[in-house]
């Protein structure tokens, strides 16, 4: 809208009004008069808390005739141990959310109270003790003895952490992480119950239930060098070979985190344990060789028997030379490799490995036994990324997607499906920042990508994944509609999960858009109506019976099926004779059909189609 002379106005939005806290709201209910403070003995320093400080304070609370009514000190039939709250956090009386943030350290000061300022407050969220005079106006005489910065580790206020001295680095010690600290603790009167060994600090394990909950929980915040006092309330004060804390409702710990060693269980059943033994340079993970590098490790390979027999040493049975091998190629043992990722130059590990992820599935030297659990012992060299693709002229970066391409053809030969899609979708993610930049170019670069789709597709398949291979399949088809390969792919992947007259939709597809796809196109309808027939009689014999019950009584829906297992199973090796060159890649490789899925997991849909041909909509088994 226009000012009258002409000029325009400046457009200033409106702030929303903020919803004020609850402690606000709290804080309106106070009037003139209902809280008064009177200084008994000064405090020290210029500081006051504020909301997030933890304040630490004796309270007596007193009628105006001098009448004790209750009273932290032990003088005064109290326990001796002080008050514990966060400001802004803990639930406390509206008087005292707002005199405490008024006093110094070491103050004493004496806050005369109305009514609605402690438990006859409306809706107050502190409950008065028994016997309690809520309706009295009352003197609570506080002692600030200390406040502090802390963080709160649980939600519930009963781990807080204060820290004393800041720690090195960033990482803190989780499970299973093994931890070496000074710890000492005392009760909230200062009654010591656990004093440091002399010149022995504690080892323990996070996740075993050798310290109480709560102080692990605390020391889970803490860093390399860092000491802390961590406060625990006893729902947190769990049993442990540490103390007993029995009839204790809260200790605090002193803590001095020496070190802990860099535990990580691999695959969460405790098989694969990766336990750091040096540590590394640089920033944990940002300097880990996470992406596909060539690695450089020196490792000694043992045999997790009593004699931890060595049956490998690159420092002494290879020249002293390290092993270079680049990830992401199974060029070495799965949980090998998991580990070296995961560390930072100049670390040395040692791996404990189970036979799955060490030697059974990988060529295994002559004298590690079948089924041998192994322990390595890696030191990580160093490591050297992959080539930058920016500023590569189009060439360039389609000779880089070639030569991952080739590594990942290679690795489908080898049965080694997931590390051979792992290569093609790298390349396919790189091509999202590609711009050809004339037609011949574009040609090449789109038939580049429909074969690494369609390699992926292929992959897929072979794993199983029958609904991703139709995704992926769809992204060349809805570029090419009449792409053949596509074509076949999408319906052997249709023909898997029983949707028959899809994967008929595309054989015959074939057919009409490329005549020398014929063979293929053919051997593929026949495999399909065989298989639609196994199914089918299947489904008979699964059903044999089901209709001759009258009603009320049970029919036995399943017989004997393994003579038609067993033509089954003859039946889809010769599919796959028939089969064998019919999905190949423009490099020529062959791309298998995908492993079979079980029959009953495909009956449904022609089962379905058996009740509609029975004039039966809907079937009932009781």
């Amino acid at each position: 809208m226009a000012a009258e002379d002409g000029t325009a106005q400046e457009y200033v939005p409106q702030k929303k009004n903020k919803e004020p806290t609850e402690t606000e709201k709290r804080r309106k209910k106070i009037v003139p008069g209902s809280l008064m403070k009177a200084e008994i003995r000064p405090g020290g320093g210029d500081a006051r808390p504020s909301d997030g400080d933890q304040v630490i304070y004796h309270c007596t609370v007193r009628t105006l005739a001098g009448v004790v009514v209750e009273s932290t000190r032990s003088e005064y039939g109290g326990k001796g141990t002080p008050i514990r709250q966060v400001l802004g956090k803990s639930k406390m009386l509206l008087g005292l959310l707002e005199g405490l943030p008024t006093m110094l350290r070491g103050e004493v000061a004496m806050f005369k109270m109305k009514p609605q300022m402690h438990y006859s407050e409306e809706d107050c969220p502190v409950s008065p003790p028994s016997s309690f005079p809520r309706d009295d106006e009352l003197h609570f005489e506080i002692e600030m003895i200390d406040f502090s910065k802390v963080k709160v580790v649980s939600d519930d206020l009963g781990v807080i952490k204060k820290v004393i001295d800041e720690g090195q680095g960033w990482e803190s010690p989780r499970e299973p992480y093994e931890v070496k600290a000074w710890i000492s603790a005392k009760t909230g009167d200062d009654k010591v119950i656990l004093s440091p060994k002399q010149g022995e600090p504690y080892f323990f394990t996070i996740g075993k239930s050798e310290v109480p909950k709560g102080l692990e929980m605390g020391m889970g915040t803490m860093t390399r060098e860092e000491k802390a006092v961590i406060y625990v309330t006893n729902q947190y004060l769990t049993e442990s070979p540490l103390m007993s804390v029995a009839g204790v409702e809260e200790v605090q710990f002193e803590v001095e985190l020496i070190h802990f060693t860099q535990v990580r269980d691999m695959l969460g059943d405790g098989r694969l344990i990766k336990r750091r033994l040096r540590d590394g340079k640089g920033e944990f993970p940002m300097d880990c060789p996470l992406q596909d590098s060539l690695l450089r490790v020196h490792y000694k390979g043992m045999l997790l028997n009593e004699e931890k027999t060595v049956f490998i040493d690159t420092r002494i049975d290879n020249d002293g030379q390290p092993l270079e091998f680049s990830s992401g190629e199974g060029l070495v043992p799965e949980g090998f490799e998991m580990c070296v990722r995961l560390m930072l130059p100049g670390e040395v590990a040692l791996v404990t490995c189970p036979p799955d992820y060490a030697y059974d599935k990988f060529t295994r030297p002559a004298n590690v036994p079948e089924g041998a659990h192994i322990e390595w012992e890696i030191e990580l060299l160093g490591f050297e990324m992959p080539k930058d693709w920016t500023g590569l002229d189009f060439q360039g970066v389609m000779d880089e997607a070639e030569k991952i391409r080739t590594t990942g053809n290679r690795l489908f030969k080898e049965g080694k499906f997931e590390l051979a899609k792992a290569k093609y979708e790298k390349v396919l993610r790189e091509f999202n920042h590609v711009n050809p930049q004339d037609d011949e170019e574009g040609k090449v670069f789109l038939n580049t990508r429909n074969l690494l789709n369609l390699n992926v597709a292929a992959c897929h398949l072979k794993l199983g994944e029958c609904r991703k291979s139709i995704e992926t399949c769809n992204k060349v088809l809805e570029a090419n509609p009449a792409h053949v390969k596509a074509l076949y792919r999408r319906g052997m992947a249709y023909m898997e999960v029983g949707d028959f007259e899809e994967a008929r939709s595309d054989f015959e597809m074939m057919l009409k858009v490329d005549k020398s796809s014929e063979p293929d196109a053919t051997a593929a309808l026949k495999k399909l109506k065989q298989k639609q027939q196994d199914v089918e009689k299947k489904a008979r014999r699964q059903f044999k019976g089901l209709f001759d019950k009258k009603p009320g009584e049970i029919a036995d829906a399943g017989t004997d099926d393994r003579g038609e297992e067993q033509s089954t199973g003859e039946n889809q090796k010769n599919g796959d004779q028939e089969d064998s060159n019919g999905a190949d890649t423009e490099d020529g490789e062959d791309v298998a059909d995908a492993p079979r899925e079980g029959l009953f997991s495909l009956l449904w849909p022609t089962g379905r189609r058996l009740f509609s041909a029975l004039g039966l909509q809907r079937c009932t088994i009781l």
